[in-house]
């Protein structure tokens, strides 16, 4: 285990002309399968990195929106990353990235950077989460199959025990919520990304089938810099129909400010 999983997990190593170079490790995954919000991380780190390039010498860019296409699931290993500069402006810049393994394409995203608001938000909508994971919580080590790999070895994570009726075997309303931070570090915005990723699928409570849901496609927007602490997740689902699920999730801070919203399109998982 490194010291900081999700900082080590995200490098980038720079081939020229756009192009990077990441590698899949056994932290951040979901059973064999990268998790697809580390996948996000590194095509907006591609894409800013990008724009940075164009814009030499002026401050680096916030991810202010990140919409990515789920075409394959790559496997654990090395991945290369095209970013191309769309549009360079002075209040929004736009990259185009791809994402390839043995010459196929695995995602593809469209990355918007910009400035992050530093001011207090005029309005929001509130959290009925507590700040910090309270002592009913259900820390997510202890319901990991493979102990030293994966989302919950890489991360502080909790599950919240009111809205995981299918850990128990029961049924309940597809809405989940969680606490997480990364280990070793504080979070940034780029990990409020992966924290609109992070809860298991909403469909799970319905009892229609457990195991990978894919994600198809998953936008996500950013608000602000997360606070120092505890990340709040709250993710619901509005419309479950045949193979498919819908997702919104909410990410607020300890400091009670929204700092990603997050929107998927997922296939659920088939009933055993």
């Amino acid at each position: 285990m490194t010291s900081r999983p999700f900082s080590e997990s995200t490098v980038l190593t720079e081939q020229g002309d756009g192009r990077f170079t990441a590698e899949l490790g056994t932290l951040f995954t979901i059973g064999d399968k990268a998790h697809g919000g580390l996948l996000m991380v590194l095509l907006a780190k591609a894409g800013l990195a990008r724009l940075d390039e164009e814009r030499a010498g002026e401050e680096p860019l916030d991810p202010v929106a990140v919409s990515t296409e789920f075409l394959r699931a790559p496997a654990l290993g090395t991945v290369e990353l095209t970013a191309e500069a769309v549009k360079v402006g002075r209040q929004v810049s736009v990259a185009s990235v791809r994402m390839t393994q043995g010459g196929k394409v695995m995602l593809t995203a469209t990355i918007t950077g910009g400035r992050l608001p530093d001011a207090e938000p005029a309005w929001q909508h509130p959290t009925s989460m507590p700040v910090e994971p309270p002592q009913d919580a259900i820390a997510t080590l202890g319901v990991v199959r493979r102990p030293g790999e994966g989302l919950a070895a890489a991360t502080e994570a909790y599950f919240d025990h009111a809205t995981t009726a299918f850990l128990r075997g029961g049924t309940a309303e597809p809405v989940m919520r969680g606490w997480m931070r990364p280990r070793g570090e504080e979070p940034d915005p780029l990990f409020a990304l992966l924290a609109g990723d992070a809860l298991p699928p909403t469909v799970f409570n319905l009892g229609e089938g457990f195991g990978w849901a894919p994600t198809v496609q998953l936008s996500a927007l950013l608000r602000s810099r997360p606070a120092p602490g505890w990340l709040r997740c709250e993710s619901h689902a509005a419309y479950v129909a045949g193979t498919w699920f819908d997702e919104d999730c909410t990410v607020t801070d300890s400091a009670g400010r929204i700092v990603c919203q997050a929107r998927q399109l997922a296939l659920a998982p088939q009933r055993a």
